[in-house]
């Protein structure tokens, strides 16, 4: 999972929040002795500390409608909506995965599990089953997609180079001058946002021509509450929230813990409140009243 390192600032480089920070891009990826998930005591203890079932979360999808929470994992993926948490399908390591429309249907890349015989890295992969078996779409043994995001028009990834597909089988490169950190979209919207150590690269034709953001916060994690509006948490726990799909942001609030990945529902929803949760550290929060306030989840 991409993540920000955050190093001192130039006095004349601070702005708001997370612009206080000189961002340099780095990976996780897994360990050089051991590329398979579910080894290391380590990670066990970590996760045994948060509660959550893996100490290396890559993402986090909730349905709005159902209520159901997934985490996409080092060790798999898990529903967490419940206690303790159901492990779904195989252990392969998610390094990217998004969710879709329909509530069984996500993708998702990175690297298999100990005993599988999915080929390394696993390209693009879905499950048409809520993760319970995964069909093989196309860059297999080529690609290891850490940002990974469905819109309207396909999907957009990055595995050093982005790219764009229609339908998950061919894809077109795109020239982007930056290195996201994460990448979001919502799949009736054609727009995508990438967090960036310079700043949120906006696009508004799926992923084929972007614009840095240049007035916004610089932002670690974003999420699509709906098609027009997002989330966002910077390096320091600073949460944003943007009514225009990443045009302006307004601090909220601020989440404590290291940030793993974020995910959000729209203000628009049945209850009528935006609603954020974070994979942290310390566990997993919700935050009922659009990012001001949060508390674990389960607890709100």
């Amino acid at each position: 999972m991409p993540f920000f390192l955050r190093r001192r600032p130039h006095a004349a480089a601070l702005t708001v929040a997370a612009a206080a920070s000189i961002l340099v891009l780095s990976a996780c990826t897994p360990a050089a002795t051991d590329s398979r998930p579910g080894t290391g005591s380590d990670t066990s203890a970590a996760a045994a500390v948060s509660g959550l079932p893996s100490a290396h979360v890559h993402g986090l999808s909730v349905n709005g409608e159902t209520g159901q929470v997934l985490l996409a994992t080092h060790e798999g993926l898990f529903d967490v909506s419940g206690s303790p948490a159901v492990k779904i399908g195989p252990t392969n390591d998610y390094m990217g995965f998004t969710a879709t429309m329909d509530p069984d249907v996500f993708y998702a890349s990175g690297h298999p599990g100990a005993g599988s015989d999915l080929p390394n890295p696993l390209g693009l992969i879905k499950t048409t089953d809520g993760g319970r078996t995964w069909q093989q779409l196309s860059r297999q043994k080529e690609s290891d997609f850490h940002a990974l995001a469905a819109t309207k028009s396909g999907i957009v990834a990055f595995d050093g180079t982005m790219r764009t597909s229609a339908n998950g089988s061919t894809w077109q490169t795109v020239a982007a001058d930056f290195t996201p950190a994460v990448l979001a979209g919502h799949p009736d919207s054609d727009t995508v946002l990438a967090t960036t150590r310079d700043g949120v690269q906006r696009s508004t034709d799926g992923g084929t021509t972007w614009e840095l953001n240049a007035s916004g916060p610089v932002i670690q994690f974003v999420a699509f509450a709906g098609a027009g509006e997002a989330v966002g948490v910077a390096p320091d726990g600073s949460v944003y929230h943007s009514p225009d799909a990443g045009v302006s942001w307004t601090q909220t609030g601020t989440v404590t813990g290291e940030v793993q990945a974020i995910a959000a529902t729209s203000a628009s929803a049945s209850d009528g409140t935006l609603q954020v949760w974070a994979a942290t550290s310390s566990g997993l929060v919700k935050s009922t009243d659009g990012g001001a306030t949060f508390r674990p989840y389960g607890a709100e």
